[in-house]
């Protein structure tokens, strides 16, 4: 029972401090950041688990985990008040073709970010865009009558032998 609530409380401390992070930090980790997060998970486990090297021990932090990211999700779809907060919200970064500079702000963005996820799209200028989005996982959307639509790796379906 031990386990479970210390899993239980690590998880909402991590949840917190994912989500002051802020969606972009998330969608673009460096390696560095990377290897970290991964640190962070073995300092985590040692904590969540203390002494406890049982697969007993391993497998109740890991179903606890799970049991709290699927109530996460049933709550979010069940209280579409909670999504906010438990998956986060799009933010509208270029309206009209204009650069909306407080939500850049309040999403730590910088003007080249944000044009830089435009050139990979193929986008040479945000005059261009209708709506640009940072998605609440971290991902950019462009919309726009001159926007490109994204490539596909779908290959033509062909009839016939």
């Amino acid at each position: 029972m031990e386990i479970v609530l210390r899993t239980a409380v690590v998880f909402g401390v991590l949840f917190v401090l994912l989500r002051a992070l802020g969606k972009r930090e998330l969608a673009e980790m460096s390696p560095f950041e990377l290897i970290m997060l991964v640190i962070l998970g073995d300092i985590v486990q040692q904590g969540v688990t203390q002494e406890d090297m049982s697969i007993t021990g391993a497998l109740l932090a890991v179903s606890t985990i799970a049991v709290l990211i699927v109530g996460m999700s049933y709550v979010a779809f069940r209280f579409p008040r909670t999504r906010g907060v438990l998956e986060g919200t799009p933010t509208v970064l270029v309206r009209h073709g204009h650069v909306v500079r407080e939500a850049l702000r309040a999403e730590r963005v910088t003007t080249e970010e944000l044009e830089q996820a435009a050139r990979s799209r193929g986008i040479t200028s945000l005059r261009d865009v209708d709506l640009a989005v940072l998605e609440g996982d971290g991902t950019m959307t462009f919309i726009g009558p001159r926007v490109p639509a994204p490539a596909t790796t779908e290959r033509p379906h062909r009839d016939g032998p």
